[in-house]
Parts: C-alpha cells; sequence; structure tokens
C-alpha cells in the first residue's frame, strides 16, 4: 500500500507559498487550516494518500470543486484530499455518454458535451463540482425532462476506505451503486464518473422574469397556478432576492427587491414561448430577460449570485406543495430580505424526478413538489451574523411544513436531519453499506451516516 513517499502530485504543507490560496473553498466563512493538502494526478495517488490518513488518524477530507456550503471539503489538521487536478473528460456522440474524472467542474463538462449539441442534467452554477453534486442527488435546469443528475449516473470508479479500486453500475456492485446515488461520500472516492447525455441546445428558451418584491402574493400564487400543468420540458425557480448590479440588467433596478421566476425550456425554442407566455401576460414584469438564449449561458446565468469567497449560511427544506400558508410564509420572509446577496429559490421538482422508482437510488424526495434554499450571504463577517439570523428564523417558519430536506444543501446540523433527508429505511440501508465499506468511518465529512 502507497504512502505520501509515492505521491506524484503536488503536497501542499502550512507554511509553503501556496498553501493559503489551495486551503480556500469556495464558502469564505470557512477558514480551515488541513495538515497536508494532497493535490491527486490520479488514483494511485488517491490510494497512497487514503494510507497516510490510515496511518497518521487524521481527519480526511474529500474535495472536488470545494462547494460543499458546511465545508466538508477541508478540515483542521488531517488531510485534504484534493482531486481538482482530474480534470479529464471524455465524450462519445454516438453513444451519448461521457466519462468525466473527479475534480472536473459543471462548467467543464457543459462545455464539453455541447460541442456535440448534449448535455446531462447539473446543476444551476457552473464551477460547482460535479462529484459532490452528482453523490448527493443533483438538481439542475433539465431535471424535469432528464431527471437528477443521479438518474444519469451509468457507472462509476470508486477506491474504498482500504484502497480498494472498485467499479460500481447496475451489474457490479449494485447495492453500492444503489447507494451512492444519493448516499453522498460515505462509502468512498469516487475517481470517475459516467454519464448518459440527452439532445440539449445549442439554444433553450430560458432566463428570468421579474417584478417588484411588493407584487409576491400574486405572482406567487398565479406562479402555483400556472406550473400545475405545465410540461416536464419546463424546470423553473421562484426566486426573492434583490437584484444583482449586473451588465444585463438596467442600473435602476440594481439592489431592487423583487420575485423572480427563472425559466428554462429544454425542447423547442417555439414550444418554450408559448408555455411561458401567460406568466409573462398574467402581470407586466419590470424585467424580462427570457429568450432564446445558449444552453451554456443559462448555465452560466446564476454564477455571478454564488461567487468564490462570500460568507455565506444556508438552511433548506422540501414541501409537498405551494399552500396558501406556505405562500405566505415565503412572501413574509422575502420582504424581510436586508442583504444585496441573500436570497432563497425555490425549485420546481416533479417531472421526470418523480417518475424513478423511489427504491431505485438513495435519494430522498421524488415524491416532494418543491425545494426551499434559504441563502444568507455577506461579502465577509460585517452583517453575516443578521443573515445567519434571518436564514434560521426563515428555516424555523417552514418547519411545520416541511416534507424533507435535499441532503446537497444540508449543513452540520445532526442526524435527525440526516434521516430526514432519506427516511427511515433508506438510511437504515446506507448504514449497512456503510458497515461494509467503511466501518471505521474514515470519511466522515459529509453528511455522514455512521457505521452503526
Amino acid at each position: 500500500m502507497g504512502t505520501l513517499e509515492d505521491f506524484r502530485g503536488e503536497l501542499i504543507h502550512p507554511g509553503d507559498p501556496s498553501y493559503d490560496e489551495h486551503r480556500k473553498v469556495w464558502n469564505g466563512s470557512i477558514d480551515r487550516r488541513p495538515g497536508v493538502i494532497a493535490r491527486c494526478t490520479g488514483v494511485a495517488d488517491v490510494r497512497s494518500a487514503l494510507a497516510y490518513a490510515r496511518r497518521t488518524g487524521g481527519p480526511v477530507a474529500v474535495r472536488g470543486g470545494g462547494h460543499s456550503f458546511p465545508g466538508h471539503s477541508t478540515c483542521d489538521g488531517g488531510v485534504v484530499l484534493d482531486l481538482s487536478p482530474l480534470k479529464g473528460i471524455r465524450v462519445d456522440p454516438v453513444r451519448r455518454t461521457a466519462r468525466a474524472q473527479a475534480g472536473v467542474l459543471l462548467g467543464e463538462l457543459d462545455r464539453e458535451t455541447q460541442e456535440f449539441g448534449l448535455a446531462t442534467p447539473a446543476g444551476i452554477v457552473t464551477h460547482t463540482g460535479l462529484a459532490g453534486l452528482t453523490l448527493g442527488g443533483g438538481i439542475g435546469w433539465l431535471m424535469r425532462r432528464y431527471g437528477l443528475t443521479i438518474d444519469n449516473l451509468l457507472s462509476v470508479d470508486m477506491v474504498t476506505a482500504e484502497g480498494e479500486l472498485l467499479t460500481a453500475d447496475e451489474e457490479h456492485n449494485a447495492e453500492l451503486f444503489w447507494g451512492i446515488r444519493g448516499g453522498g461520500g460515505n462509502f468512498g472516492v469516487v475517481t470517475e464518473f459516467e454519464f448518459q447525455l440527452h439532445p440539449v441546445g445549442p439554444t433553450v428558451y430560458a432566463g428570468i422574469i421579474a417584478w417588484p418584491m411588493d407584487r409576491s402574493p400574486e405572482v406567487m400564487r398565479f406562479y402555483r397556478d400556472w406550473i400545475a400543468d405545465v410540461p416536464d420540458e419546463l424546470t423553473t425557480a421562484i426566486v426573492h432576492r434583490c437584484l444583482p448590479s449586473l451588465p444585463t440588467i438596467p442600473s435602476e433596478l440594481h439592489a431592487r427587491p423583487a420575485v423572480v421566476v427563472v425559466v428554462s425550456y429544454a425542447g423547442a425554442v417555439e414550444d418554450g414561448e408559448r408555455v411561458v407566455a401567460p406568466l409573462k401576460a398574467f402581470a407586466p414584469p419590470m424585467l424580462d430577460l427570457c429568450t432564446a438564449r445558449p444552453f451554456l449561458s443559462l448555465q452560466s446565468m446564476l454564477d455571478p449570485s454564488f461567487p468564490h469567497g462570500r460568507w455565506y449560511y444556508t438552511r433548506a427544506c422540501d414541501v409537498d406543495e405551494l399552500t396558501d400558508e406556505v405562500i405566505d410564509i415565503a412572501v413574509e420572509r422575502g420582504q424581510a430580505i436586508d442583504s444585496p446577496y441573500s436570497l432563497f429559490p425555490i425549485f420546481q421538482l416533479g417531472g421526470a424526478i418523480a417518475r424513478v422508482d423511489p427504491d431505485s437510488t438513495a435519494y430522498g424526495g421524488r415524491s416532494h413538489g418543491h425545494a426551499f434554499n434559504f441563502v444568507g450571504a455577506t461579502l465577509g463577517p460585517e452583517g453575516f451574523d443578521a443573515q445567519r439570523d434571518w436564514v434560521r428564523e426563515s428555516s424555523k417558519a417552514l418547519e411545520p411544513h416541511q416534507a424533507g430536506v435535499y441532503v446537497n444543501f444540508l449543513t452540520d446540523e445532526g442526524t435527525d436531519r440526516i434521516r430526514s433527508a432519506y427516511g427511515a429505511a433508506t438510511y437504515d440501508r446506507l448504514q449497512a453499506l456503510k458497515q461494509k465499506y467503511d466501518p471505521g468511518n474514515l470519511f466522515h465529512l459529509n453528511q455522514n451516516i455512521p457505521p452503526n
């Protein structure tokens, strides 16, 4: 078994010139100091770093894109197993598949697959890591048409806690394949993924439509009724926020409180125009950027709202439906936003997500209607406590209506919340897998499922 003496990639230690840069993660409120950052070049490096971690007994954090809300991709002391150098992507346009290594970001995969007019459902921000997003489920702008990211996952290569390299798919290590589709990084280090691709773009009908925040009650009620019978090609989110200061938005609307509908139509542009027309017609919007655009433009549209280095604090939950009571809470919490950077999207679920057998993967929310994600954000520590309070108060207000929670939106909230993300039967099945593949709980910096 390898040691760090066998390591071929870059090893970064405290005091090295690049240490402070490489220890940073996306969430600027996370400030941790690993004992060593092991920048892996391949499977052999992953095995060497894990052998070192087992021998020294320190914590192990696995970093793909470093986008974890609670900072699970870094640690104090111990080893950061940094997969970001693993950037290989291979697209097979005939089979409509793609193989991608664990350091690939969503935008990097999209750029390669769109060369052939193809895509797999994957996230809403291009600098998100593909690995973490996939292992937790993967919601994004194609999900109601083509399912979650895990619903398009064909196979993985994974290194276990003991350093064994496994392939998992429907025919090989099938129970492990079930578990990694939603169970996160609990069972090992996935080094490569294979995905099914679908014809998408290169032009789609998509964008944002915004009304003043004080119109939120009527916008939300119309939105609820409108999406009740829209086709699966349409995926939307309704967002309360202050409009960002971007060149695409008129300067007089910068920082204006608004209720925004984000639209993605994964079909013919003219069909998208027809489906979205009633939303545009019911009340004149103050901003309409919903139009025919490149799919890559849609995928990067929200990047400016979630840049690296801001301080983020989140809470999330799923609800079954947008009842009048849920809408009233959303309106009240939206009108309480007082940071230009805080926001909360409510993602429309259903469609292809709900038609997958709930027992076929470990993902726990297939029957839920909507996913809330309250995101408090500041440029730095100033004002962060107030935004954290807004997030906590918003989450508490929705507690009576919660149907569960999307595991990728969880922070460090304890075992009960993790159980609620999966349900009791799925959690018990995942725990049995954990006992088999990681009985020592080496991989505990995640939404952890202890082995017993």
